[in-house]
């Protein structure tokens, strides 16, 4: 549960001097504006540390503040609802935001001594000039900070529900846990929860289009990266000790892009080949679409489609930067495309939008963003997707359903309901290039995050009967 996290990047502060703006500062805009405006962290991310003028050791405490207090959200508030006098629903967003990163840094961040948390949290209060709130803070931080480490987690009685007490040790919502431990059981969905709460690594694609993978991780070496292949995708690295991501020359210059290496095997159940025409229909912003573009050494035809013109740029813009000259960017939707083009595709990626359940522990507000009805509203979507998509696929040719979701009403069950609407596509054994430990079924590809060390991916393959 202890976590080593950035150190306290602060210098010491003379007696009386004005504190500046700082990581924590950052971090308690961006938690409020997740909660209350239902804003997204990573976009908030890439743009207020930067206006703030914070270096990178700052952007890097702020990034660890904004994940790991959205990451145990629920198994914070349980421990300060337990010293506070005042319910934290009661409280004002940026108080509750305040306390929930202060309490993050005291259960898990080893380098930031206590004193230095609460003492910028009363300062951070101080600042709203809330009558009483700094003197609030104060008392509820104080009564955590002498707690020796790690805090102990919280155990059920007799009477309590199991699920219900797992759902608040691992800090997620309870109807999704209950549906894990009636698919895993216990234990195993505990994994899941636990895995899904790490930080991830960073996991680098390296794009033959530009450079081999000796050349990236030799400039990756040199800027004092420490890369190793990834276990199951061949042109994948791990790389540790990278500091700022933006800042890899070999990422810069297009020799290599983020993604995971779950994402990165989607690609290779497609297995494009050079040549073909090949259909992305949620393609922006392009990492799978640079992929394909690899996979097929930038040879024959990919018709790649968004319907949102800001993503679409997007889209260009990595095509431009790896060397992706054959990706026909499109600013429509799939069924436009399939209208005008027909059936001409070989092979046709549906990377559907999706509860994002499995990908949770890089965006951690999603569990909190997520209600179980919701699966049911975004099942319509896919199939409506999915049909489209067939329309694109030529007799014999492939088509490839993914998401970054494990579950089955967003793909088992999906794909179900489409071959009822469509017989003529069956299920098509994964290549052989992905590894068998990947494999749910032979038409399945299923990365699970406590067995892969991965996100949690499914994909299925079918091919239309010629």
């Amino acid at each position: 549960m202890r976590r080593s996290g950035p150190a306290d990047p602060r210098p010491a502060r003379p007696p009386g001097s004005t504190p500046r703006a700082s990581a924590r500062a950052v971090a308690l805009e961006i938690l409020r504006r997740v909660e209350t405006d239902r804003a997204y962290p990573d976009l908030l991310l890439d743009r207020l540390p930067g206006r703030a003028g914070l270096e990178v050791r700052d952007r890097a405490l702020a990034t660890e503040l904004v994940y790991g207090a959205l990451r145990w959200q629920r198994l914070l508030d349980w421990h300060l609802a337990r010293v506070s006098h005042r319910p934290l629903a009661e409280l004002t967003s940026w108080v509750r935001a305040l306390l929930r990163l202060s309490a993050y840094q005291l259960a898990f961040l080893d380098r930031i001594p206590p004193w230095a948390v609460v003492d910028e949290a009363v300062e951070l209060a101080k600042g709203r000039r809330s009558p009483g709130a700094a003197a609030f803070v104060n008392g509820v931080l104080r009564a955590l900070a002498p707690r020796p480490r790690p805090w102990p987690e919280p155990t059920p009685t007799p009477l309590e529900d199991p699920i219900e007490a797992l759902a608040l040790r691992t800090s997620h919502p309870t109807w999704l846990v209950r549906r894990w431990v009636a698919r895993y059981g216990a234990a195993e969905a505990e994994a899941l929860a636990r895995a899904l709460n790490a930080r991830p690594p960073l996991t680098l694609r390296v794009n033959p289009l530009r450079a081999t993978s000796d050349a990236v991780a030799g400039a990756l070496r040199a800027q004092g990266a420490s890369p190793v292949p990834s276990r199951y995708a061949p042109e994948g690295l791990v790389v540790t000790d990278a500091g700022d991501p933006r800042a890899l020359e070999p990422l810069r210059a297009g020799w290599c892009a983020v993604q995971d290496e779950a994402a990165m095997l989607v690609g290779h159940v497609v297995d494009p080949q050079p040549g073909e025409t090949v259909a992305d229909v949620c393609a922006a912003p392009g990492t799978k679409t640079t992929h394909l573009a690899q996979l097929m050494a930038n040879r024959g035809r990919i018709l790649a489609t968004d319907r949102h013109p800001g993503r679409v740029a997007r889209l260009r813009a990595a095509c431009l930067l790896m060397g992706a000259t054959i990706v026909e960017p499109h600013e429509r939707g799939v069924e436009a495309l399939a209208r005008e083009v027909g059936a001409v595709c070989d092979r046709v990626l549906v990377d559907a939008p999706c509860s994002n359940l499995g990908v949770l522990r890089r965006n951690p507000d999603g569990k909190w963003r997520r209600q179980e009805g919701d699966l049911a509203g975004l099942a319509a979507v896919q199939g409506a997707i999915l049909d489209a998509a067939a329309t694109l696929v030529r007799p014999g040719g492939v088509l490839v359903y993914a998401t970054c979701s494990l579950e089955p009403e967003e793909n088992e069950a999906v794909v179900a309901a489409f071959r009822a609407r469509c017989p003529a596509f069956a299920p098509d054994p994964i290549p052989e290039a992905v590894p068998a430990a990947c494999r749910a079924a032979p038409e399945m590809l299923r990365m699970v995050p406590h067995r892969h060390g991965s996100d949690g991916f499914t994909a299925l393959r079918l091919r239309r009967q010629a």
